[in-house]
């Protein structure tokens, strides 16, 4: 249940600052049928990677759910990093460290600053993964 309360959480951030955007970036999320720009447009791709779910109290009423929040950047192969550095830099500003979102009750906090990995190159376009850590907790 909380997964999927904090899937909606960030994607709906995401979301939101990716079509008020200009210009808009499409977003590939998980296990959503997805067609890539035809003209090899620069999209994102969102995955939320849960970790193992934890309790800290010993009544066992406390439930931690964390996890990474990944968003690539996918852009045309070749034009450098210029681009997708600049986008990564929109995505740390909208998913700031220590950002509370509130959805449902539930509140997601960023538990880090976004960081960028290694540029992955494939033949026609080149993604440059970004990532932060996140928490909520219920009782």
């Amino acid at each position: 249940m909380s997964d999927t309360l904090i899937r909606a959480t960030l994607e709906t951030r995401l979301y939101a600052w990716a079509n008020a955007r200009t210009p808009s970036l499409p977003i590939a999320f998980e296990d959503v049928e997805f067609t890539p720009p035809a003209d090899g447009g620069t999209y994102l791709q969102a995955y939320l990677l849960p970790s193992n779910t934890d309790s800290t109290d010993l009544e066992g009423a406390h439930t931690l759910h964390q996890g990474v929040f990944q968003i690539s950047i996918v852009t045309a192969a070749g034009q450098g990093r210029g681009a997708a550095s600049a986008i990564a830099d929109e995505i740390r500003d909208l998913f700031p460290n220590n950002l509370a979102l509130t959805q449902s009750g539930l509140t997601v906090y960023v538990m880090s600053p976004l960081s960028t990995a290694g540029a992955i190159q494939g033949d026609t376009n080149t993604s440059l993964p970004t990532s932060f850590r996140y928490r909520a907790d219920t009782f």
